[in-house]
């Protein structure tokens, strides 16, 4: 039982407690110089430490004649709080994650493994590690930088695919919240940059690659400083506003985009349009003009590829047997086959190249090949903003919309990507510290030579399976990448296209879901609806503005049933009860005035109408003027309103408003009688006027 307050004791008294009091808390330790201790309410400025009281703050100042200056104070406190807040350890380990993984590592582990009891398995461990990883980040990034290159047929040089490559793996191992994540450029990126990117001038104009180049690296720039800019607002959340369909159906249609597009190298077609129907249509007609050999090539490779990776699927019917010892040519052999079905690309592409090779020095040149590929790291330089007779303005106008669309794809594909694996392997990603990583990776890329880099399912997906448990495989690859551009590149002569082509094919071929429409057409239309206008649009109008009609479709539908909520109406006697079942936003309180009105007419005689606002939470502006026009309407028409079950905050709101009236009730049945009570005194006004008749 508490013990009751001493007379003439008010509370406000209490609000400063005694420092000398016995038993009171310890106090706690004072904050930095120049700080503020929100624990305590202490000001600690050089040594001296100053209690609040609990009135407010008078600054006297001569010059200002006795000027209250609290709210300079709190002005001050707050800057002292924000400035602390931003540069303490807390917050840059989140926005370097590195400095929180990075201390766990401990090399000493590494050496205790080795005197393991079976030494044999632990080496033979650690050497497939080193293969995987090496054959994944060497051979399966190298030749789908390659492909990238291809695709968005930047005819300068297939290098600036390996360009685009090793910077953002650097800086997301700072920065980046995604243990799989690998930055790069991808399919759609690159897709991208053909759309954008690349002008409109003549392929064999001299001065197509340096204008190619200098509109690619801008578009990397300004998408990095548009995706930093986002991260440093705190804007991760809107991709929350991206539906899976469309993802997944924007997925599809870009897997069938670059598909379709690769079927001319495997033909050995050129001067092939880049826009689908048009593709389509011209990759048919000119089909009489297939290279042989190439499509042989083509062909041979997809089904080579098909076959190695079903290898790392076998499942060995003693695996599951811990009491059976292997023979070390049996575990070497079960080894040597899982590593060539997981380097089924590598295989492939380094087998077509060498036969392709050995063709062409008997001076047999059937084949369509690759061709040289420029070797040496690429120069660090800013990106130009003119140049190659082009001037700032024209720049900007052959990019356009790119500079929109661009960055939001990459944000949209690497967190779609990160948020993926991050389930798998059950961790989180951090939606707002992947734009600040993105985006910084962006600006460093371009004064690299860079086109736009995102995250890449395809790598992503290998760096999962080969086991990694943090960004730092991120120094791994990137390092792979300059040695591949310093020392590799010259051995990519050889390549045939059509190998590349069938690689490519098998690749973005796995990304089509087909699985999930009969999965929408049972849970809900409107997304099979979604998933489809997305798609067609995808491939009719482009993928980049084919996503942002999703989007935009997929906002509406969710926006549709705040703007037109479901009314519950119920009648008892001559009152009508309306129940919205959710907002009264500005986008509802046109409709739902509208209706209220249209129901309490729709007899003879009108009716009193009670709104119950149990599921209304908030108010705006527009709500607020709905509320009051709607009882102006009524009174002129003779309908009485009254509101029920109003959340305090929205009466507070409502109140201030001061509409003449209203009546605002607690419940339903006090509504009623309020209505029951008016009716009454209607009626005792009129009798005197009928007995007066």
């Amino acid at each position: 039982m508490a013990a009751p307050q001493s007379p003439g004791v008010e509370l406000q008294d209490l609000r400063v407690p005694d420092p000398t009091r016995e038993g009171q808390e310890e106090e706690p330790e004072p904050a930095s110089n120049g700080s503020v201790n929100a624990d305590d309410a202490t000001i600690t400025i050089g040594n001296e430490k100053h209690l609040e009281s609990a009135a407010p703050v008078v600054v006297k100042d001569n010059d200002n004649d006795g000027k209250d200056m609290t709210l300079s104070v709190r002005i001050r406190r707050r800057a002292r709080s924000s400035v602390q807040q931003c540069c303490s350890m807390r917050t840059l380990k989140r926005k370097l994650p590195i400095l929180q993984w990075l201390p766990s590592y401990r090399s000493i582990l590494m050496w205790l493994c080795l005197y393991e009891e079976n030494k044999l398995a632990m080496w033979l461990h650690v050497c497939r590690c080193i293969l995987l990883s090496s054959n994944a980040h060497i051979y399966t990034h190298i030749l789908s930088f390659l492909n990238h290159s291809k695709i968005h047929e930047f005819l300068f040089s297939f290098q600036y695919g390996l360009y685009s490559a090793f910077m953002g793996c650097f800086v997301y191992m700072f920065m980046g919240t995604s243990k799989d994540i690998t930055l790069g450029p991808t399919a759609i990126m690159s897709l991208m940059v053909g759309t954008f990117a690349v002008p409109y001038v003549e392929k064999g104009d001299h001065l197509y690659i340096p204008q190619a180049v200098a509109l690619a690296m801008v578009l990397t720039l300004m998408s990095g400083l548009l995706q930093l800019l986002m991260g440093l607002l705190n804007l991760g959340i809107l991709v929350n506003y991206i539906s899976h369909p469309v993802i997944n159906s924007f997925t599809s249609a870009a897997a069938i985009t670059i598909g379709v597009g690769q079927v001319k190298n495997v033909l050995g077609l050129k001067d092939i349009s880049r826009e689908f129907l048009h593709m389509v249509y011209e990759t048919c007609a000119h089909i009489p003009e297939t290279k042989i050999w190439d499509l042989v090539m083509g062909l041979v490779s997809m089904v080579l590829l098909f076959v190695l990776k079903k290898l790392r699927t076998i499942k060995w019917g003693d695996e599951d047997d811990p009491d059976r010892q292997l023979s070390i040519p049996v575990m070497v052999s079960r080894k040597i086959i899982w590593l060539v079905g997981t380097a089924a690309n590598a295989v492939i592409v380094i087998g077509a190249a060498g036969l392709t090779a050995c063709l062409i020095v008997n001076d047999i040149d059937v084949i369509s090949i690759t061709g040289n590929i420029t070797s040496g790291l690429p120069s660090f330089e800013p990106p130009h903003f003119s140049g190659a007779n082009m001037t700032t303005t024209e720049v900007f106008s052959k990019i356009g919309a790119g500079f929109i669309i661009v960055p939001l794809l990459g944000l949209v594909e690497s967190i779609a990507i990160g948020k993926a694996f991050a389930r798998v392997n059950n961790y989180k990603i951090d939606s707002t510290q992947e734009l600040l990583a993105i985006g910084t990776a962006n600006i460093l890329s371009s004064f690299v030579h860079s086109y736009p880099v995102t995250g890449s399912f395809s790598r992503t997906a290998v760096n999962s399976q080969s086991g990694v448990k943090t960004p730092a495989g991120g120094l791994f690859t990137g390092a792979l990448i300059l040695l591949a551009l310093a020392v590799l590149v010259q051995y990519c002569y050889y390549i045939p296209k059509a190998a590349l082509a069938a690689v490519i094919i098998m690749a973005v071929i796995q990304m089509v879901d087909y699985k999930i429409l009969p999965v929408l057409w049972r849970t809900n239309k409107w997304d099979l609806f979604v998933h489809i206008v997305t798609f067609v649009c995808s491939l009719c109008v482009g993928i980049e503005y084919g996503i942002l009609i999703g989007i935009g479709i997929s906002v509406l539908l969710l926006l549709y049933p705040m703007a037109r909520p479901k009314l519950k109406v119920s009648h008892q006697g001559n009152v009508v009860i309306i129940q919205p079942d959710q907002g009264l936003f500005f986008p509802a309180i046109e409709y739902i005035e509208g209706k209220v009105v249209n129901i309490a007419l729709a007899d003879e005689k009108p009716k009193a109408v009670i709104l119950d606002m149990l599921h209304i939470s908030g108010v705006d502006y527009s709500s607020l003027h709905g509320i009051k026009s709607m009882v102006v309407e009524g009174a002129q028409k003779g309908i009485r309103v009254v509101l029920c079950e109003v959340n305090p905050s929205v009466t507070e709101e409502i109140v201030h408003e001061d509409i003449t009236g209203l009546k605002i009730c607690g419940s339903v049945g006090e509504a009623l009688e309020e209505l029951s009570l008016q009716a009454q005194s209607v009626s005792d006004e009129e009798e005197p006027f009928i007995a007066h008749l």
